[in-house]
């Protein structure tokens, strides 16, 4: 995380103290409220059909949130798109292109390293994606990858993912807090996901399951943890996950939720040296790497170099500094309600 960032979530969260920070809390909330009142208004314009929502000639199946950050949906994208794979239905991906540098972002570099025989479009026009992807592609589904605020496609599926380690990220709009729209929207939702559930267990994930019923009374909620599967390499090279048992390790990553992958490191059983941080969608240029290299350079020759899949596609080395480098590979894991997350996504192709 950057400092500006650090700067950032410290005052929103209030952890940082004095008149100075206060002040800036006051105007962060003064800014929320014309953001708030954009976003209703906008939302409104769809609702009452005065802005055109745009429907394509294959389902959509939208994966979204509704906070800035990381809430797990590249794996849950992957879940989908080999759901309908195993349907044996042409399914393209369709996103903004968030953190993409001019070229594919991280999301779409590991969703085509998992998912070699899926395509994913990238462009601010999904509209323009969605009929490119069925005209040329033949596709027919179309997943719509953090599609929850792009109302201009139409959707017959959306799906909305809460993280249950940092749900609402401080309970207020932007900027004061990180929520791009009101917690009221989840009404908008098919199917909630709630994700990393392991981290909430027993009576305190059946009040957050309860909480969400406020804003979400009637439709399922599915409940959902992050696992890692394998350690992956250069090629084709990996690694059980029981070679990192009582390891030296150092790590690295640059996605929404920094801590997730420091507790799945830590959970791995690893000794884990040290654990670098960079913003979410962080480029990695080249002095990024020499630096990078000159850490890992230092550390015994035994240490591995650990990073998430969506830092490793962007880096693409085998080692840094001598030490090898592998990236966790990360999948989803039902907890409860998957029956009913597999019956939307058939309903949506039964219509």
């Amino acid at each position: 995380m950057s400092s500006t960032e650090e700067w950032f979530h410290s005052l929103i969260s209030g952890e940082r103290r004095g008149i100075r920070a206060t002040l800036w809390r006051m105007a962060f909330r003064v800014a929320s409220v014309p953001y708030g009142m954009a976003t209703t208004l906008r939302n409104l314009s769809y609702d009452r059909g005065w802005s055109k929502s745009h429907r394509a000639d294959v389902p959509v199946i939208s994966v979204g949130n509704l906070t800035l950050g990381g809430t797990g949906k590249t794996p849950c994208v992957e879940t989908i798109a080999r759901f309908y794979r195993e349907l044996d239905l042409m399914v393209v991906i369709l996103s903004r292109g968030y953190g993409s540098q001019g070229g594919r972002n991280d999301e779409a570099l590991v969703l085509e390293a998992n998912l070699p025989d899926v395509p994913h479009l990238q462009g601010q026009d999904r509209v323009a994606l969605a009929h490119t992807a069925v005209e040329e592609l033949e596709a027919e589904v179309l997943i719509l990858d953090d599609g929850f605020q792009h109302r201009r496609l139409a959707r017959q599926l959306d799906i909305v993912l809460i993280d249950v380690t940092q749900p609402w990220k401080h309970a207020r709009l932007f900027p004061r807090g990180l929520l791009r729209e009101s917690r009221r929207s989840l009404q908008r939702a098919t199917l909630v996901m709630l994700t990393r559930c392991d981290r909430l267990e027993g009576v305190g994930r059946e009040q957050f399951v309860a909480e969400v019923r406020q804003y979400y009374p009637t439709g399922p909620i599915v409940q959902t943890t992050h696992e890692p599967l394998e350690l992956v390499g250069v090629g084709e090279r990996t690694e059980l996950l029981e070679s990192l048992q009582c390891r030296r390790v150092v790590a690295f990553c640059g996605i929404g939720n920094p801590e997730a992958f420091r507790r799945t490191l830590t959970n791995l059983g690893v000794d884990l040296i040290d654990f670098r941080t960079y913003p979410d969608h962080h480029p990695y240029g080249r002095d990024d790497v020499m630096d990078l290299q000159s850490w890992a350079s230092k550390q015994a020759d035994e240490v591995w170099v650990l990073t998430t899949q969506k830092d490793f596609v962007k880096i693409g080395l085998p080692d840094l500094g001598g030490r090898l480098l592998w990236a966790v590979k990360i999948g989803l894991r039902f907890l409860d309600g998957q029956d009913a997350f597999e019956e939307c996504l058939r309903g949506v192709i039964a219509v």
